[in-house]
């Protein structure tokens, strides 16, 4: 623990976690804090996506995940006794082909203990109950189970805190938004009667849908639509009794589920904040933005807002780059969360549909489209966050033309080279092009000869800036806006 922390980080979910662990491999001091005396011990969030696998690829850590996780490599959408579609996970344009699923819990432990590792321990049973800031750093005030507050000074906060987050009610910032108008069912046991077993199951029945979700082994995550909800009001938790009912009447025949782990009723928020930073407080994962968990992307985006901050903050931090650099945190990851709320929205609006004739018609029309393999390969990329991009971006330089390869604010698709992710900006290109830049600014450029084209690969792994050769004044002008 640091006694003037760079950073404050309210919250260790596994996005405080994330960004923890990525601030602490660039050497940055952090506090970690969080109200709950222990990590999660249920499973929660379930999958790890492709494009937030790079990332801890990049980082050096990806293999951390797999022991405690299973690939999936495919999900079935169908009616019970007929197959809707089927999409396929190993076209995913990514080295990781799959998604890997893995209860939060061994993901927070995964995190938690790599934290540690590094000599940061979590602080437990300590929460945020105000925040100041002045211009210069963040005055806090801390709370502990024994009562007494603790003032603490950091260079920049930031909220993982969830969806009551207390850095987002600091701020003012309003969760925009709304409550579905219907009541869920969660159970999490040993089921059998399914397979494959390394796919995800979807029924859209016509009372409502029942989606399996493999944990490990035997072990899968149920959710089931229970149907429409009036104002606030709550839905009592299902029984096992109740949930094999569901099964047996939705899915198909012969499922049944034993030792459930875990059981709960929920209802599905829609929320986001506009922005997610003013001056040197920040907002990530679930404390900016909740959504249905169609797509399971909730995790995963949290995942990649800490990415994306974490190397803005740490050369800001470092010195190697101005703190206008902060700016277009908020810009980028703000579209990327409407973009995943809007489609995460869509998906369960198609799969809670009540009238039969508009289901006939959803399942034509999907049955159709998952005849072209095209459009496979474009919903398996969507679901695996593989075409996120920042093509708006302040980052992204305009007006260059490339003739092959991703172009400014694409992905990049090749793993960075080792010791660059997460830390410099990759100048890929002519030898004597990325030695001179990298020569011209050491500290925010990494210089990897070869190709005839000339690329600034940003540390999180997308396209800042291509070009020629003959483009390396540009390519110099560009980094110079940054230092």
């Amino acid at each position: 623990m640091a006694d003037h922390p760079k950073v404050l980080i309210s919250g260790a979910g596994p996005v405080g976690l994330t960004l923890a662990n990525e601030l602490v491999r660039h050497g940055i001091p952090v506090r970690l804090i969080d109200k709950a005396a222990h990590r999660t011990d249920k499973s929660k969030a379930l999958v790890l996506w492709s494009r937030t696998l790079e990332l801890f690829d990049d980082a050096g850590y990806a293999t951390d995940f797999m022991a405690a996780g299973v690939p999936a490599h495919g999900a079935r959408i169908s009616t019970g006794t007929e197959v809707v579609a089927e999409i396929s996970f190993d076209v995913i344009d990514s080295r990781f082909a799959y998604a890997l699923m893995i209860a939060q819990s061994e993901t927070e432990r995964v995190l938690e203990e790599r934290l540690a590792a590094a000599g940061v321990t979590v602080e437990r049973e300590v929460g945020l109950t105000g925040f100041t800031d002045t211009g210069s750093s963040v005055r806090a005030t801390l709370a502990k189970t024994n009562g007494i507050p603790e003032a603490v000074e950091a260079d920049w906060l930031v909220g993982c805190d969830g969806a009551h987050s207390a850095v987002r009610h600091g701020l003012g910032f309003e969760f925009e938004g709304s409550t579905l108008q219907s009541h869920w069912a969660l159970a999490d046991g040993h089921v059998s009667g399914l397979s494959p077993g390394d796919h995800l199951h979807i029924f859209w029945h016509r009372d409502g849908i029942l989606a399996f979700f493999p944990i490990a082994a035997d072990r899968w995550r149920v959710i089931a639509d229970l149907g429409p909800a009036r104002g606030a009001d709550t839905h009592p938790d299902p029984t096992l009794d109740q949930i094999n009912a569901l099964m047996a009447r939705r899915g198909s025949p012969g499922i049944v589920m034993s030792d459930p782990v875990w059981l709960a009723a929920f209802r599905i928020n829609e929320r986001k904040v506009r922005d997610y930073s003013r001056g040197r407080v920040f907002l990530a994962g679930d404390a900016a933005h909740i959504h249905s968990p169609a797509g399971g992307q909730g995790m995963n985006t949290g995942m990649q807002d800490a990415f994306n901050l974490a190397w803005k903050l740490a050369l800001v931090i470092e010195g190697a780059a101005n703190s206008s650099l902060l700016d277009s945190y908020s810009r980028e990851r703000s579209a990327v969360g409407d973009r995943v709320l809007r489609n995460a929205g869509l998906m369960t609006e198609a799969a809670t549909l009540r009238n039969p004739l508009l289901q006939h018609v959803r399942n034509a029309i999907l049955q159709f489209a998952a005849g072209f393999p095209q459009i496979r390969h474009r919903v398996a990329d969507q679901l695996a966050e593989m075409d996120i991009g920042y093509p708006d971006s302040p980052l992204t330089a305009r007006s260059v033309e490339v003739s092959d390869g991703p172009k400014p604010g694409e992905r990049w698709p090749q793993r960075l080279p080792e010791g660059t992710g997460g830390r410099r900006f990759t100048a890929l290109g002519p030898a004597v092009v990325v030695t001179a830049l990298a020569a011209r600014f050491p500290r925010l450029v990494t210089a990897v000869p070869g190709g005839h084209t000339l690329q600034l690969v940003r540390p999180d792994g997308y396209v800042g800036f291509a070009g020629s050769s003959a483009d390396s004044a540009r390519a110099e002008a560009y980094l110079a806006a940054l230092a």
